[in-house]
């Protein structure tokens, strides 16, 4: 008894000792958390517009909309090629013109209700119905029909080649051999179903507006289910019970987390609270590389960052104008001193060698040409010219980038601009409205062919934005969709992006990489062309730490 009181002050002051360093250690972070839990924490830009893929726009809805739903196919997580999905197999008749799909008896909506081929003929039918005004129907043009149904010069959408004979069984009939179709089903958000009877329940399922796409409404077909949506905060997915391949997927949650700051969503990345940022800070691209290499991606990106040029406008309608522009800016500064992550000058449009294709035409820094040019539409040394806008959504980088060649313009044209900074909707909304003189914006390509970039300056193009129309360029981009020759197609092609380049209703910029961190307990997580992570191949490494 007297051994154990001699004992006793020692014993509680280590106790005492050990409650102070329990109470005073650094609590876990959201990562580490995560790393345990499975619940993955995505950087997603800006508050997304829209949850309905028959009307959103942008890459940040994308990556909510794939964990939410699942079209015919699916893609590789390593390469992108169509893989199985809803569709556990098709038939492509000998000349490349009808698909028959044939769907799982085990695909389920997230309500437990079968995923069938009527949903697809619905969802076809709605995202081509003129009232809804989706800004992407025209994905859907290569299928018989189509695009008259979706003018209005069609009204009986049986006329249109989408056809559901058997509850697993669809059928869709092209107008046209399209090489890159079943990429296209598995790659873009239009191609994949809603739920139409959960859409009627809730509104107007052919207008905008419809408020479905709320948690305690949503119901999609894909790995995880809408749990919630905190305007500006976040985006909760959880794991779908309902989902066909549920076994395959290892994430419990995911959490989207809008950060429109570069430099906010870095500081969260650094504390613990992200495991993937959507950009980073220009001016840190450097040091991470150099000094934590193992944090940072520099992954190859289909895509090419340009400025519109709203063609609508006296002083831009003039294409000697809009040429001057373009050669008053010089791309390899830009991304030697200011972007900084291996991306590449643009000249022409469409990145190069994208599925063997590159433009022969280009555009070019000469700034004594530019001047030329200007003065030759009466603007000698910028006198007279109206001063410029110069829009973006907000980005420090967009910013950064703005105010290079808002200098660019001053120093080599004498051309004065201010910069306008608008948050993702307000932007876009500026943008269809041609209420902007130029305007910095990005195209990703929607599949891997020349094609997806060429089409976005289509007259008929929703995503066009420029006021920009030009007949034979139009013609040209018809007569390849008809060519079943591939050289002769990209003939085509090369004679339509020369007319870009010369009228030049936009300029290009550089040609992406994807420039993000991510920690290291993320797995699964390929580098792709299109930046697409499957996500019922994503997974963390509960061991590792950030």
């Amino acid at each position: 008894m007297m051994r154990l009181n001699h004992l006793l002050p020692s014993l509680l002051t280590a106790v005492s000792l050990l409650a102070l360093v329990v109470g005073c250690s650094k609590p876990e972070s959201r990562v580490e958390i995560g790393n345990r839990e499975q619940i993955l924490h995505l950087g997603n830009k800006s508050e997304p517009q829209e949850l309905d893929p028959h009307i959103v726009e942008g890459t940040g809805e994308h990556n909510i909309l794939a964990a939410l739903l699942e079209g015919l196919t699916g893609e590789d997580p390593k390469t992108l090629e169509p893989v199985p999905g809803v569709a556990e197999r098709w038939e492509i008749s000998e000349y490349g013109l009808v698909y028959t799909f044939y769907l799982r008896e085990n695909a389920r909506w997230s309500n437990g209700d079968r995923v069938t081929a009527q949903d697809f003929f619905n969802s076809y039918q709605r995202i081509l119905t003129p009232s809804l005004a989706s800004r992407y129907a025209y994905m859907l043009y290569p299928i018989k029909n189509a695009r008259e149904f979706n003018e209005g010069k069609l009204t009986d959408f049986a006329e249109v080649g989408v056809k559901a004979p058997e509850v697993g069984r669809l059928v869709i009939t092209l107008s046209h051999p399209t090489p890159y179709f079943l990429a296209m089903t598995a790659h873009h958000y239009t191609y994949w179903p809603v739920h139409l009877p959960t859409v009627e329940k809730h509104g107007d399922s052919y207008t905008r507006g419809n408020r479905w796409t709320r948690p305690g409404n949503y119901v999609g077909n894909g790995p995880f289910r809408l749990e919630e949506w905190k305007v500006n905060q976040m985006v909760r997915v959880v794991k779908s019970d309902t989902y066909w391949d549920k076994d395959t997927v290892r994430l419990k949650e995911i959490h989207f987390h809008p950060i429109e700051s570069i430099e906010t969503e870095e500081r969260a990345f650094r504390s613990g609270q992200l495991h993937t940022t959507y950009e980073v800070p220009l001016s840190k691209i450097p040091t991470y590389r150099e000094n934590e290499p193992h944090l940072i991606r520099l992954d190859p990106y289909l895509g090419t960052y340009l400025y519109r040029i709203n063609t609508t406008l006296p002083h831009l309608r003039d294409r000697r104008v809009r040429t001057a522009l373009s050669m008053a800016v010089d791309r390899k500064t830009i991304v030697e001193r200011i972007t900084r992550a291996d991306q590449k000058p643009a000249y022409f449009f469409t990145p190069p060698d994208t599925r063997g294709y590159t433009s022969s035409a280009a555009t070019e820094f000469n700034p004594e040409q530019a001047r030329q040019l200007l003065a030759e539409a009466g603007y000698p040394g910028g006198k007279d010219f109206p001063k410029i806008s110069i829009l973006f959504n907000t980005s420090e980088s967009h910013k950064s980038i703005a105010e290079a060649i808002q200098q660019m313009w001053k120093t080599e044209l004498g051309v004065e601009a201010e910069l306008i900074n608008q948050e993702w909707k307000v932007y876009l909304d500026t943008e269809h409205k041609l209420d902007y003189q130029v305007s910095r914006a990005g195209w990703i390509g929607d599949y891997p062919d020349p094609f997806t970039f060429l089409s976005l300056f289509a007259s008929w193009s929703e995503n066009n934005r420029t006021g920009w129309k030009h007949e034979e360029y139009d013609r040209l981009l018809a007569e390849s969709e008809q060519t079943v020759d591939q050289a002769k197609r990209y003939e085509l092609l090369q004679r339509a992006e020369a007319i870009l380049m010369e009228e030049m209703p936009m300029f290009p910029i550089y040609h992406y990489t994807r420039v993000y961190l991510i920690q290291p307990s993320v797995k699964g997580w390929h580098p792709t062309f299109m930046d697409h992570h499957p996500y019922k191949h994503v997974y963390l490494e509960a061991t590792a730490q950030p």
